[in-house]
């Protein structure tokens, strides 16, 4: 995997209230239109640029196989908000189980598109203990915004 290839987690943790309209364009294509949603992204140029336009109302970082396995078994959805499981994995994409997906999806060999009628998005709920630090400012200022590198499995675990 090289360096352009790195997967990260964004979820948005600020809400749709006065947001600026090319912000909430942005947000949209990202799929991350509603408060707490989360999506796996791998980053490319055009993907970077969109994560650094919206950087105020989302955060994100490298996430690691084991979030991306809780979260395909705890918070994956398929059409109908049914959970995802194992058998449907293995009937409908080539890997054999959600644990072999969350590898392949970790080391940037696979997409969550890859397994058919999994929706991209994932559904959280407000993190446990509640956040550290206040939104409205950014990371590096003691905010909740912005990029996070390793310590985004810390608080996606409190939100699945």
């Amino acid at each position: 995997m090289s360096e352009e290839e790195k997967i990260v987690l964004a979820i948005r943790v600020r809400g749709q209230v006065r947001v600026k309209p090319q912000i909430e364009d942005t947000l949209n294509k990202l799929l991350l239109g509603r408060l707490h949603q989360a999506r796996i992204l791998k980053i490319s140029p055009s993907l970077e640029g969109m994560i650094v336009k919206a950087k105020d109302y989302i955060t994100w970082g490298e996430v690691s196989e084991e979030v991306i396995e809780k979260l395909l078994l705890k918070r994956g959805r398929l059409p109908g908000n049914v959970r995802l499981t194992d058998s449907y994995v293995k009937k409908n994409s080539k890997y054999s189980g959600i644990k072999a997906l969350a590898k392949a999806i970790a080391s940037g060999n696979a997409d969550v598109k890859e397994v058919e009628g999994l929706k991209p998005i994932f559904r959280l709920t407000p993190p446990s203990k509640g956040f550290k630090g206040r939104k409205n400012v950014g990371r590096g200022m003691g905010g909740i915004t912005g990029y996070r590198g390793e310590d985004i499995n810390s608080l996606a675990l409190r939100m699945i």
